[in-house]
């Protein structure tokens, strides 16, 4: 192999001397015709630009000529809003404003049903009157009615106690 006439000692002498045959054809390309498809692109280029900018002028005549819309009332109702839900625009200030009404009910007197008489008022008075009212409870005949025999019993679960039952 240290002999064989093809196999250089470095890469530089690759290069030096190039082997029999090597080298580069000077027929593979043809610059007058690259440089001819060059001026042609060219040339394409800007004919289209020049096209299109042709073109959007007379659009542009075309949509200012246009007259009235082709649908009046459609034109008049201006951009309609898609079927909902949608986004809320500012959502911190729309439950600032929820939270404001909502106190505003809880706090303040209001009609619920004027034809039956029934009225909103505050928590704060609404718990006052039931302390001064005092909430029902079982009259003193009908605790007397239950007697001993009921000790040991429990309401049942879904009576509301209105029903007793025996539970070990």
């Amino acid at each position: 192999m240290a002999n064989d006439p093809h196999m250089h000692a470095t890469a530089d002498d690759e290069y030096v001397n190039p082997a029999a045959g090597s080298g580069h054809e000077h027929t593979d390309a043809d610059v007058k015709l690259i440089v001819k498809f060059g001026l042609w692109l060219a040339v394409a280029a800007v004919a289209s630009h020049v096209g299109v900018w042709f073109l959007f002028g007379v659009f542009e005549q075309k949509n200012q000529r246009a007259g009235a819309p082709e649908f009046p009332l459609a034109a008049q109702q201006g951009p309609r809003l898609p079927a909902g839900p949608r986004l809320q625009d500012h959502p911190a200030n729309e439950i600032y404003k929820f939270r404001l009404d909502e106190d505003a009910v809880l706090r303040g007197y209001g009609w619920v049903d004027r034809a039956a008489g029934t009225v909103r008022i505050p928590i704060a008075d609404a718990m006052r009157l039931t302390v001064e009212r005092g909430l029902p409870a079982r009259s003193g005949a009908e605790a007397s009615q239950l007697g001993p025999e009921t000790s040991g019993l429990m309401p049942t679960d879904g009576s509301a106690g209105r029903v007793m039952e025996r539970r070990r």
